[in-house]
């Protein structure tokens, strides 16, 4: 059992190439006991993003703070608070901050996704 406030969960720092002005942090993840499933927190910046990509694996997403789009194919959609995403296996997508605030969503895959 796991009972935590997120800010007491160091954040991985992300800015390259690939990933701008992202912190990651697992909430619940193997090192939890969780067989089934990740739970990520990520924290965008504004003018920051994920890398467009696929996966074998889904995964959810579900907007807790600020604004941004979810490229989905080829079509990007609007986020904000409440906004719940599926994106299934091997189907191109990316998301983005593109507001002038703070974005932040959770993210959750099934194993055997990288937790981070």
């Amino acid at each position: 059992m796991k009972v935590t406030h997120y800010t007491d969960i160091p954040g991985k720092q992300m800015n390259n190439d690939m990933v701008k002005r992202i912190t990651g942090r697992v909430l619940i993840g193997r090192e939890d006991g969780a067989k089934n499933f990740c739970m990520r927190r990520f924290d965008v910046e504004p003018g920051g993003y994920a890398p467009r990509h696929t996966h074998d694996w889904e995964h959810e997403i579900y907007v807790l703070e600020g604004k941004g789009e979810v490229l989905i194919e080829d079509q990007w959609h609007a986020i904000s608070p409440g906004t719940a995403v599926y994106v299934p296996p091997n189907v191109d997508h990316q998301i983005k901050n593109s507001s002038d605030g703070h974005l932040a969503f959770l993210c959750l895959v099934p194993p055997p996704a990288p937790e981070m």
